[in-house]
């Protein structure tokens, strides 16, 4: 894996990591409601959930490369277009905010395992992570490795986004209205969409 495809992927990051998505929701309405250090605790769970999903994608994607070759390149392809998609969703979807009101109760074990269980519970992050990792992987290195580093990267970037969603949440009740949220989720849906034809116009050369 080069510099550039890794930078890119630092990048890739950043514009996801910063996505309205059921984590940020969770955690930004613990933060209005419970304080900051409650929605700490719900990103803490989260990376452990995500600690998971990514030791798997590793595991099967390390498999499926081994199988499938030279064929492995259409499913890039795929992956590309899959982000294309959701980058789409994210513009044309209605965004209403975040609600204000309080989250459901945490269960038995806290707000920790409340950010686990949500992350844990979504199907489409594995599927996600499957077609987003390998975009910037080498064929021709050993692929385990760099899917523990691209993963790895991840984290780091999703925890620190995460916790700043959870220390605004908890101090600046305003910020989250659903003007802000809605352009928030715009501009990660065009960093998406440009992502994804990039991603395509590179393998197709």
């Amino acid at each position: 894996m080069s510099m550039q495809a890794y930078l890119a992927f630092v990048a890739a990051c950043i514009a996801l990591a910063l996505l309205p998505g059921p984590i940020v929701t969770l955690v930004i309405a613990n933060g209005l409601r419970h304080g900051t250090r409650a929605a700490l605790t719900n990103v803490a769970g989260a990376q452990a959930g995500l600690a998971i999903v990514i030791g798997i994608v590793a595991v099967g994607l390390t498999s499926l490369m081994a199988t499938m070759g030279y064929w492995f390149d259409w499913v890039r392809f795929a992956g590309a277009a899959y982000l294309i998609w959701l980058g789409i969703r994210l513009i044309w979807a209605p965004v209403e905010g975040v609600d204000l009101e309080a989250p459901p109760p945490p269960p038995r074990g806290g707000f920790f395992l409340q950010g686990f269980l949500v992350l844990l519970s979504n199907p489409k992050v594995l599927v996600f992570f499957g077609a987003f990792i390998p975009q910037f992987m080498d064929m021709n290195q050993p692929h385990f490795p760099q899917v523990a580093l691209l993963g790895a990267t991840f984290m780091v970037t999703a925890v620190m986004t995460d916790a700043l969603y959870a220390i605004a949440a908890g101090r600046a009740r305003k910020f989250f209205s659903a003007r802000r949220t809605r352009m928030i989720s715009r501009i990660s849906g065009g960093f998406m969409i440009g992502g994804g034809i990039w991603l395509a116009l590179t393998r197709a050369k």
